[in-house]
């Protein structure tokens, strides 16, 4: 299964999406991360980089590779608010135990969506049987295209 992190510069924030979003995805395993680590607005990298490797391992996963049973591909897909939200994301990534060059080499991918639209987006492919990180990639990105008038 293909997990989805929500990061925000308000923890609020990221958790009133997550809650949107697992409205509509499902069993899609979204994580949320925001504030910075005083509570204030921003972002934590280390706490984006913990977010990403809970959202590869899933709750009661015991082998943390993400894939499944399901023909699903694992790996994580990151939406983010802001632009400095990006920077500390990218830096998560490097740092966490994921990725080709860690134990548990599956793909993160940060998608350029809207952060609430492109999450509900995301969640509902992610929790399709045949999601990839690049699906719900795909999924993220057209949400740029929703009209809402």
């Amino acid at each position: 299964m293909v997990g989805l992190v929500v990061v925000s510069h308000s923890e609020r924030a990221a958790r009133g999406i997550v809650e949107v979003a697992s409205e509509m995805g499902g069993n899609a395993r979204i994580e949320a991360v925001g504030g910075d680590p005083d509570g204030g607005i921003g972002t934590s990298m280390n706490d984006i980089r913990e977010a990403i490797e809970e959202a590869v391992a899933g709750p009661g996963d015991s082998d943390d590779t993400g894939g499944g049973d399901d023909g699903s591909d694992g790996g994580v897909v990151v939406l983010v608010d802001l632009g400095s939200a990006v920077m500390n994301t990218e830096i998560a990534i490097e740092e966490a135990a994921v990725g080709a060059e860690a134990d548990v080499g599956v793909d993160v991918e940060i998608a350029d969506a809207p952060v609430l639209e492109g999450a509900v987006s995301a969640a509902v492919e992610a929790a399709g049987p045949k999601a990839t990180v690049e699906s719900v990639v795909n999924a993220a990105v057209e949400a740029r295209e929703y009209r809402k008038l």
